[in-house]
């Protein structure tokens, strides 16, 4: 991780979570006082569950966001969540571009960054999800295509307060495969030089996340790698203790990194 970057654990419910899943998220608001001023926390749940989780989250060190949005304010879109909606609820930041809405959706890099100014005109973080294939990566097109979406996603005026950046390798998630730390540190060693190439001072401050698989028997490791400064977490956001362990994880390797 950077020195000066504050690690960012962000849980993405994807389509989980009912009313019953309060339990679990009152567990993390329980827990989240150890993390003050360490680490900053973010639950992005379902829609259904955004404002009520946003009015449980009130001052107690859980910030939530949703996971999509629409780029438009408002209008005939039936179905539809506009980013203005979201933050009126409570949202702080919207995940937009993450691979599965990529595949299942047809989203294009021009449509993601639609959604990231939708998000910035809301108010609101945009996290931006970008990621290869497992056949583009035998392919060794990993950096050409995280390159492609990154020049495609981002909009211009991006600051470290308006902008995070996850990678995501998508052959990853969901699948209990991990690239190897040389793996990870290459790509983010990448989208770092492009970041601060672009976006000059404030593209060496803008959070880059790691997503995929991540776990808290490999937080550790993954969060201690440089240019890390957090991560994307999925199926373990879902449990409290896993959440947890992983924002300990990266507090523990920020130590490790810079004692």
């Amino acid at each position: 991780m950077n020195d000066g970057i504050r690690p960012l654990i962000a849980g993405n419910w994807k389509m989980n979570g009912l009313q019953a899943s309060t339990a679990e998220f009152d567990a993390m608001l329980a827990g989240a006082g150890a993390f003050a001023g360490k680490a900053d926390l973010l639950v992005c749940p379902p829609a259904t569950l955004v404002a009520a989780f946003a009015e449980k989250a009130k001052g107690k060190g859980v910030a939530v966001g949703a996971q999509d949005c629409h780029p438009n304010a408002s209008g005939a879109h039936t179905g539809d969540l506009s980013a203005e909606m979201l933050k009126d609820v409570g949202a702080s930041a919207i995940i937009v571009g993450h691979s599965e809405r990529r595949a299942d959706h047809g989203e294009s890099d021009a449509l993601v960054r639609q959604k990231a100014e939708a998000a910035w005109r809301a108010g609101a973080t945009a996290i931006v999800c970008i990621g290869e294939t497992r056949a583009q990566r035998d392919a060794g097109q990993t950096l050409d295509v995280c390159g492609k979406q990154l020049a495609g996603s981002l909009p211009d005026a991006a600051t470290s307060a308006n902008l995070v950046v996850a990678y995501e390798p998508v052959w990853a998630i969901g699948t209990g495969l991990t690239p190897t730390r040389a793996d990870v540190e290459e790509v983010h060693r990448f989208i770092r030089g492009v970041l601060s190439d672009r976006f000059k001072e404030e593209g060496g401050k803008i959070r880059i996340l790691y997503g995929g698989s991540v776990k808290p028997s490999n937080a550790l490791e993954l969060m201690g790698v440089a240019d890390v400064n957090g991560a994307l977490v999925g199926g373990a956001s879902l449990k409290a203790s896993e959440f947890l362990a992983i924002a300990a994880g990266s507090i523990s390797a920020t130590a490790m990194r810079f004692q």
